[in-house]
């Protein structure tokens, strides 16, 4: 598939993000639930469960399809906190621009997919974000098929049907409603409710109007265990087509901040994009 060939994963966003990831060296990952609604993880649920039952009942096993739905009837009284920070196949993309580049006023910062992928592990996973409503050929169905066909009741206490569920919640936080499905696009997932595979603190930002939950991932120490330098990790800087900002200046910033290769992979967005500062 083509998204099996993309190498280059972008990150649309603000000019204080990209200060928090250069001179920082931090990464956010936010709510999810600040950018996909909770029933759009709960719909996911069900739809897995829909899915799984029927191929069981379309196998002769009834019993084991009522045990599933009983299973996920109890799953879904739960909730389940997850956080993301989200990547576009697409480089120098209008609609990304509009959506989550601050209304193209923002900065747009190509990562490279492989270091990504390296980095991400225990509770923490690059996730391909799927556009799709029917669960049938999803491969969590056969997950739970199989454990339903195991002879024995399904039981939420059973350490099998708790990663099963561990790894269903996790792959909900990347389903999206297929009308988006033009973003093209994958996160970088943290599913902290599994606390001891994960032992980043929690930061909170306050504002006026609330107070945010996300949890900063430590680029450079990333960075580190796989053998690589944050200026490999980055493969580009665009400023945004509506943003004011002088590429000189934004060429001086890593430069003076230690990061002197990224001042060479700074350019200036080509989308005819124009006029959504107002």
């Amino acid at each position: 598939m083509d998204h099996l060939r993309r190498r280059i994963l972008y990150h649309y966003t603000d000019f204080q993000a990209l200060d928090g990831i250069l001179r920082q060296a931090q990464l956010r990952v936010n709510n999810v639930l600040r950018m996909n609604d909770s029933a759009e993880m709960r719909h996911f649920m069900g739809r897995l469960c829909a899915a799984a039952s029927d191929r069981l009942e379309g196998e002769g096993r009834p019993d084991q399809a009522g045990q599933v739905r009983a299973l996920f009837q109890e799953e879904l009284k739960k909730e389940y906190s997850a956080f993301a920070a989200c990547f576009s196949f697409h480089r120098d993309d209008a609609a990304q621009w509009e959506r989550y580049g601050n209304r193209g006023r923002g900065v747009c910062i190509a990562f490279r997919r492989d270091y990504l992928e390296r980095v991400a592990k225990g509770a923490l996973s690059l996730q391909l974000v799927f556009y799709r409503d029917d669960m049938t050929d999803h491969p969590m169905v056969e997950t739970f098929c199989a454990l339903a066909r195991g002879g024995g009741p399904l039981s939420p206490d059973d350490p099998g049907v708790k990663e099963a569920m561990r790894e269903a919640w996790a792959c909900s936080v990347s389903y999206k409603h297929p009308s988006f499905s033009s973003e093209y696009e994958m996160r970088l997932v943290v599913s902290p409710f599994e606390k001891a595979e994960f032992d980043v603190r929690p930061c909170y930002h306050v504002s006026k109007e609330r107070i945010k939950k996300y949890y900063p991932l430590d680029l450079r120490a990333m960075c580190r265990e796989i053998g690589v330098d944050l200026e490999d990790l980055v493969e580009e800087i665009i400023i945004g087509p509506d943003s004011t900002q002088s590429a000189a200046i934004l060429q001086d910033y890593p430069r003076d901040n230690g990061l002197s290769a990224l001042a060479e992979r700074v350019s200036l967005s080509e989308c005819p994009l124009r006029g959504l500062a107002t």
